[in-house]
């Protein structure tokens, strides 16, 4: 079967600029007839103004993928009080009651913002550099084809870092814990140092720095959020009275938080729940105190001295000691 030879012009026309023509370059050739003022007009007029638009497209794409994405976490991020002052303060209505500055809320939104903010930057960027790369007549199937295999080498090779990051990223979204939170993440228990995509760093309460990987982390206990409470259970003999126990575990604990040291800690007065247990040993009675994060440990301590004294001071029994089997006589 033959095929037909294109015209000589056509011909001409893909020697000089190729087989996909540049509109630059093929109305200097239609103008001029000359292959070298064609092949002269696409190197310096029409590719560099071809990679121009490329470089103002993926500009303006990415700055607006970032703003789409600041836009879009601080509404997965912020509470609706926020979210409506923030709507009255754009259309200029002042608000009082409706601010409500969150530092750690805002380091939340800069932090997650950041990180996909950069990811689409550097997608879009690799995209742009690849038409780039294609103006050049840069041969871009051996180059997708080694970055494919490279890719599929690094997700088998760093599943968990992989796994580490996106888990990183949903701490952040949720907030489940922050810098200065006492936390308890399984093995590791203490104060939150530092939080980054891939781990999560603990000083423990005997000093020990702990380095947490995100993706190892299956359950989180925040000790510092919103609210704590202070949880005591007085022990008195089998033979107390309990209800001169009760009032003078009230009296000393409402005492006690109405202090002015600790007055400004405590979010509810404090609540006797009454016997929790009976043994052999004696009788238990829990007492229960809303506070704020952080400050149920102090409350504690000075609630155990505090009812200690009063108990003592109301000569009512102490528990009995544990009863201990005797020791089994040598064979």
């Amino acid at each position: 079967m033959l095929i037909s030879a294109p015209p000589d012009g056509d011909a001409a026309l893909t020697d000089a600029c190729g087989e996909d023509p540049g509109a630059i370059c093929e109305a200097v050739y239609d103008a001029t007839g000359s292959e070298g003022w064609a092949k002269a007009a696409d190197w310096f007029i029409g590719r560099p103004l071809t990679i121009f638009v490329i470089v103002a497209v993926a500009w303006i794409v990415a700055r607006l993928a970032r703003r789409a994405i600041r836009r879009g976490v601080r509404r997965l991020i912020v509470s609706n009080r926020e979210a409506a002052a923030w709507a009255l303060q754009r259309v200029g209505v002042e608000t009082t009651d409706a601010t409500v500055t969150d530092p750690r809320r805002e380091g939340r939104v800069a932090a997650v913002t950041t990180v996909l903010a950069s990811t689409v930057s550097v997608g879009v960027w690799l995209i742009a550099l690849i038409m780039i790369l294609g103006e050049f007549s840069v041969d871009l199937a051996p180059l997708i084809a080694g970055a494919g295999i490279a890719g599929v080498a690094l997700g088998f090779g760093a599943q968990s870092l992989v796994k580490d990051c996106i888990t990183g990223l949903f701490m952040l979204i949720e907030d489940q814990y922050g810098i200065g939170d006492d936390v308890d993440l399984g093995e590791a228990v203490g104060t939150v140092d530092r939080i980054t995509l891939r781990t999560t760093v603990l000083r423990s309460p005997d000093g020990t720095r702990w380095h947490v990987p995100n993706g190892e982390v299956v359950r989180v206990g925040n000790r510092s959020a919103s609210w704590q409470v202070a949880m005591l259970d007085i022990v008195v003999g089998p033979g107390a009275d309990l209800e001169l126990v009760s009032r003078l575990v009230t009296e000393t604990a409402t005492r006690v938080v109405e202090s002015e040291e600790f007055a400004a800690d405590v979010l509810e007065a404090p609540e006797l729940l009454g016997v929790e247990s009976i043994t052999a040993e004696g009788v238990t009675e829990r007492l229960r105190v809303k506070t704020r994060p952080g400050a149920q440990f102090a409350i504690q301590r000075a609630l155990r001295e505090a009812i200690k004294q009063a108990l003592d001071e109301a000569g009512v029994p102490p528990p009995r000691p544990p009863m201990v089997p005797p020791p089994t006589p040598a064979s």
